[in-house]
């Protein structure tokens, strides 16, 4: 075998790990793996006859130039960015620990049910206020525990937590669809007097408040909460010896061992803390709303995912990533208006392209193509 190799031709280049890399030329390799991905799309486009600069105005601007109710455009832009961002914070710590937590979906959902539960129950009998705390604490304390199934199999059985994640969010998407679609007296999710299964809105009940920004926007408190959750988790990661830990355990758990740390409390303790966050999440989006739906989601626990590791992880810029990636779906759907040809999922393959360069971007960044002297 080793002489089958020997006469194989040498090539003319070979791979070695880049010593430095500094930070001009790593912004040079991700903006140009957006542009690409971008040129990519554009070809896209220019094949089914549509002028690429024309959608990539509307999707970029989300139609709000020149609408007299952007103030609309902006006001939902933010509703679909708020969960979206705090679910991709809440992943990034169990990943940056090494568990690849892909459970956000299912998480989200228990989160979400557990808040409408509160909601129904008690907010007809106590204070706004009250109810929106307890609403935010119960999904909290559901997500986690839900979360904590696959942290608490990992540690006893060694199980694969991604694999273990993936089925528990079929499991709540099939409890939250059995509570959407079953009409019964129990069922006080859904409209009683609706002749086919309709989810109850308690908007009337209580619902998180928004503050008035100028004549007609509005802010939703929900923002400047997860923004403080946010500076929370990144003061958590960087300054506090549980935020060492999550990433001495995630570089090298024999090392953490070494050092006497409790790798299989730390591992659950930030699993927990990880799906109770997208447990906040959701509860933020559904007290927001006002209702419960099937898609209640709206994909935050996927799309959470790759935010989390275009961000790399870092805190600060997973709210950057947010924003940008909430402007190409909120964007796609709003051009997808203009243009018959391009449907809204147009934006996921943009999304999808990104990625991938993304990644290809890092991999320059670690690494460096050389050329093969002569004897090597």
């Amino acid at each position: 075998m080793n002489g089958f190799f020997s006469k194989m031709p040498r090539l003319p280049f070979h791979i070695v790990k880049r010593e430095n890399c500094p930070l001009w030329m790593k912004c040079c390799f991700y903006l140009a793996a957006i542009v690409i991905a971008l040129l990519a799309g554009a070809l896209v486009l220019w094949a089914i006859d549509v002028d690429p600069w024309d959608y990539y105005y509307q999707m970029f601007t989300m139609g709000a130039v020149g609408n007299k109710r952007a103030y609309k455009i902006y006001m939902n832009y933010i509703k679909e960015f708020l969960p979206l961002a705090l679910t991709s914070v809440a992943l990034s710590l169990a990943f940056k620990m090494k568990f690849w937590n892909i459970g956000g979906e299912g998480q989200f959902i228990m989160g979400a049910v557990s808040a409408a539960f509160v909601a129904f129950k008690l907010g007809p009998v106590a204070p706004a206020w009250v109810t929106l705390i307890v609403m935010c604490i119960t999904a909290m304390v559901i997500a986690g525990i839900y979360g904590l199934i696959a942290g608490i199999l990992k540690v006893r059985f060694g199980t694969n937590e991604t694999l273990m994640t993936l089925m528990l969010n079929y499991i709540a998407l099939y409890f939250l669809t059995f509570i959407g679609e079953t009409k019964a007296d129990w069922n006080f999710f859904l409209q009683e007097k609706s002749a086919r299964p309709v989810f109850e809105s308690f908007k009337d009940i209580v619902i998180f408040p928004s503050i008035p920004l100028g004549e007609k926007f509005e802010l939703n408190v929900c923002f400047i909460l997860t923004l403080m959750v946010g500076a929370i988790i990144f003061v958590y990661l960087k300054y506090t010896k549980q935020g060492y830990e999550i990433s001495v355990v995630g570089d090298s758990p024999n090392t953490a061992h070494y050092a006497g740390m409790k790798v299989n409390r730390i591992v659950l303790r930030t699993v927990f803390l990880s799906a109770s966050l997208v447990g906040l999440a959701a509860a933020f989006k559904v007290g927001s709303s006002g209702v419960l739906s099937t898609s209640i989601t709206d994909d935050v626990g996927w799309t959470g995912i790759i935010v989390a590791w275009l961000a790399q992880l870092n805190t600060g810029m997973i709210f950057i990533v947010s924003a940008l990636i909430c402007v190409l779906q909120f964007g796609s759907v709003n051009a997808a208006s203009e243009f018959a040809r391009v449907d809204s999922s147009f934006a996921n393959m943009l999304q999808g392209l990104i990625l991938f360069l993304v990644l290809a971007a890092d991999f320059f960044i670690r690494f460096r193509i050389a050329r093969t002297k002569k004897g090597e």
